[in-house]
C-alpha cells in the first residue's frame, strides 16, 4: 500500500510542470509523510456541474497545473476539434497559469481558444462565450472560497453552467486523459499562431453596454460604498456605473485591488460575518445611501442599507430578490414573461408573479437549473446573493422579447439595477427599506434566514441527513409537519437531489441540503407573517419564529 502510493506520487511528479507542487510533492516524499500523501492521492476532486473546486496544492485531490490540464483534455475530448472556448480567469493564486494552460490543452487538441484580457468578473466570462458564438466557456475561479483554494468552472454555449448529462460526460473523458506531458499543447505554450486569440477590451466595453441597458430607471443622484471584497469587481463596476450615469462609487481602499491571500477578511464572502465591516465603516464616513459589495469573482451581490445613526444592515438574498424582481416586471411589459428562484429561496417570488400576471418558475439550487427554468425567462435569483437581471428589449432590437445580457448570476448588473432603484426611492424621499414596508403590506412578510453548519468531516453530513430521512420531525417550534419532500426522489418534477423540504403549519418551511462547493450542512428557513397593522410588529413576531425554528433545526440535526 505505502509502495503504491509513493509509486502514483512519483508518476505524478514526473509529468508535473509546475516548480512549486514539484517541491511540494518532493518534500512530502523526501520525510514520508504517509498522511499529507493519502490526503493528496488516496482520492481526487470530482469534476460536478460546478466544475472543479479544491484547495491549492499536489495530487489528484488538490488544485494544480495537472489536474486543470486533464480537465481541459476531457472537455476538448467532448467539444471536438473545430470548436471554440473562451476562457476568463480571476486573481487568484495560480489562476493566470491555469488559464494559459487551459488555452494550450484545447489549441493542442485543435480547437480555438480565447483568454479574456486580464483577471475579470466572471459574469463577463458568461457574456463572452455568447457574445462571440462559442461552443464554451472556461473560467478560473474559486468565488468566495478561502485563500488557498481554486476552481475550473464550464459555461456551455448558451452562456449558462453546465448541467447533465454534460458534466458526467466531460467527468468520464477527464478519466481517459493519460500523462499530460504527452498532450499535445498549442498556443500560447507554442508561441505559435492560429487558434490562439489573446482578446483585448472590445469584449469588456461590449460588457459593459450590454449591463447598462438593463431597466435602471431614471435617477441617478446616490452615494454609493462599494468593495470588492479583493476581488476582480472593482474596475469593471465602476466603469459601468459612471457609463451609466452614476457617480463611480466610493471604494474601500484596503479591499479595492485584487489580493488573492484576502488579508482584512477571515472568508470573502459578503455573507459572513465580519466581512462587510470595512464598508460599512466607510459607508458612515460618506453618509452612503447605499453600500454594495461583490464577492471576489463578482458574480454576486449583496447590498447594505442605513438604518439611522450612521449604522447600516445587510438586505437578505431574498429581501434584495423581491425588490428586483418588482422593479425589472413594473419597467418591463409583456405577455410570456418568466421570473424563476430556487427552491430555496423565498415564496415571496411566486406572490409578485402573481400580481403581475407573469409566469413563475422554482428550480433546484444553483444558477444552472434557474437559466434553465424556460422561456421568456426575465429574472432570476437565488437567495446566496445571485441575480441575473434581464429587461424586455435587446439594445440594437426592435422586438420586444425577454433578454438577458448574462445566463448566470451578475453582481455587476444586479448592482447597477439595485443602484438604480434606491436612486428613484432617493428622488422620492424614500428608502429601499420602505419599498420592503411596501411590499410585506401588499404580500405579507416573508422573513426568511438561514443556519449552516461547517463541519471537518463530511461523513457528519451524511450521517445527518440519514438521521433526518430515518426520523423525520413531526414538529418543529411548535408548527405540525404538514409534508415532507425527499428531493432525493425528484420531488415536484424536479431533477434528484440530495436534501429535504418540510411544509410546516403557518406557511412556515424549511430546507435541508449539502452545500455543493463547500463543506457545510445548510437550512433554509421560512415563514410567512400577515401584516394587519405595524410592519414593525410583524418582523419581530417573524424574528422570534425564526429564532424558535432554527433552535429546535439545530437539535434535529443533532450537529
Amino acid at each position: 500500500m505505502v509502495e503504491d502510493l509513493a509509486r502514483r506520487a512519483r508518476d505524478w511528479l514526473a509529468q508535473d510542470p509546475d516548480p512549486d507542487t514539484r517541491a511540494e510533492l518532493t518534500a512530502l516524499l523526501d520525510s514520508g509523510d504517509l498522511a499529507a500523501l493519502r490526503d493528496r492521492f488516496e482520492t481526487r476532486l470530482e469534476f460536478g456541474t460546478a466544475g472543479l473546486r479544491g484547495e491549492l496544492g499536489a495530487g489528484p485531490n488538490r488544485m494544480n497545473r495537472v489536474t486543470v490540464m486533464r480537465a481541459a483534455a476531457g472537455l476538448a475530448a467532448v467539444l471536438g476539434p473545430g470548436r471554440h472556448v473562451v476562457i476568463g480567469y480571476d486573481a487568484r493564486h495560480k489562476s493566470d497559469v491555469f488559464a494559459r494552460d487551459t488555452a494550450a490543452v484545447l489549441t493542442g487538441a485543435g480547437l480555438r481558444a480565447s483568454l479574456l484580457p486580464g483577471p475579470l468578473p466572471t459574469p463577463v466570462l458568461a457574456f463572452a462565450v455568447r457574445r462571440l458564438g462559442a461552443d464554451a466557456g472556461v473560467t478560473v475561479t474559486a468565488s468566495h472560497n478561502p485563500p488557498r483554494d481554486n476552481g475550473y468552472k464550464v459555461y456551455w454555449g448558451d452562456g449558462s453552467q453546465i448541467v447533465p448529462p454534460v458534466d458526467a460526460r466531460i467527468s468520464a473523458a477527464i478519466d481517459a486523459v493519460g500523462r499530460v506531458d504527452e498532450l499535445p499543447l498549442g498556443p500560447p505554450a507554442s508561441g505559435a499562431a492560429g487558434l490562439f486569440v489573446q482578446l483585448d477590451d472590445s469584449i469588456v466595453a461590449a460588457y459593459v453596454e450590454a449591463v447598462t441597458a438593463l431597466p435602471l430607471g431614471e435617477a441617478r443622484e446616490l452615494r454609493i460604498a462599494y468593495t470588492p471584497l479583493h476581488g476582480v469587481g472593482a474596475g469593471t463596476l465602476a466603469r459601468a456605473f459612471t457609463a451609466a450615469g452614476f457617480e463611480a462609487p466610493v471604494a474601500v481602499p484596503e479591499q479595492r485591488e485584487p489580493d488573492p491571500e484576502f488579508p482584512t477578511v477571515a472568508f470573502p464572502n459578503p455573507e459572513e460575518p465580519g466581512a462587510m465591516d470595512l464598508a460599512f465603516a466607510l459607508a458612515a464616513r460618506v453618509g452612503a445611501d447605499l453600500v454594495l459589495a461583490n464577492d471576489p469573482d463578482a458574480d454576486r451581490c449583496a447590498v447594505g442599507v442605513p438604518v439611522g445613526d450612521g449604522a447600516y444592515r445587510m438586505l437578505t438574498g431574498d429581501e434584495v430578490g423581491g425588490l428586483l424582481a418588482e422593479r425589472v416586471l413594473r419597467l418591463t411589459s409583456g405577455d410570456d414573461r418568466l421570473v424563476a428562484t430556487t427552491i430555496v429561496s423565498s415564496s415571496l417570488l411566486g406572490r409578485i408573479a402573481d400580481s403581475y400576471g407573469v409566469r413563475h418558475a422554482e428550480t433546484l439550487t444553483g444558477f444552472k437549473w434557474i437559466m434553465k427554468a424556460g422561456e421568456g425567462l426575465l429574472f432570476g435569483y437565488e437567495e446566496a446573493l445571485g441575480y441575473s437581471v434581464g429587461s424586455d428589449t435587446e439594445p440594437g432590437s426592435e422586438t420586444k422579447g425577454s433578454w438577458l445580457p448574462v445566463h448566470d448570476k451578475d453582481g455587476i448588473g444586479a448592482a447597477l439595477t439595485v443602484a438604480g432603484l434606491a436612486a428613484d426611492a432617493k428622488r422620492d424621499g424614500r428608502t429601499l427599506l420602505d419599498l420592503l414596508d411596501d411590499q410585506a403590506r401588499r404580500y405579507g412578510l416573508h422573513a426568511t434566514s438561514q443556519l449552516s453548519v461547517r463541519v471537518g468531516d463530511l461523513s457528519l453530513i451524511t450521517e445527518a441527513m440519514t438521521r433526518l430521512r430515518a426520523n423525520p420531525p413531526a414538529t418543529l417550534a411548535g408548527r405540525t409537519v404538514e409534508a415532507v419532500d425527499d428531493l432525493r426522489e425528484g420531488a415536484g418534477g424536479l431533477p434528484p437531489t440530495d436534501g429535504l423540504r418540510y411544509r410546516l403549519s403557518g406557511g412556515a418551511r424549511v430546507v435541508v441540503r449539502p452545500s455543493g462547493t463547500e463543506p457545510k450542512l445548510k437550512s433554509y428557513l421560512e415563514v410567512v407573517v400577515p401584516v394587519t397593522g405595524e410592519v414593525s410588529t410583524a418582523r419581530a413576531q417573524a424574528t422570534t419564529a425564526l429564532e424558535a425554528l432554527s433552535t429546535d433545526l439545530r437539535t434535529a440535526l443533532g450537529l
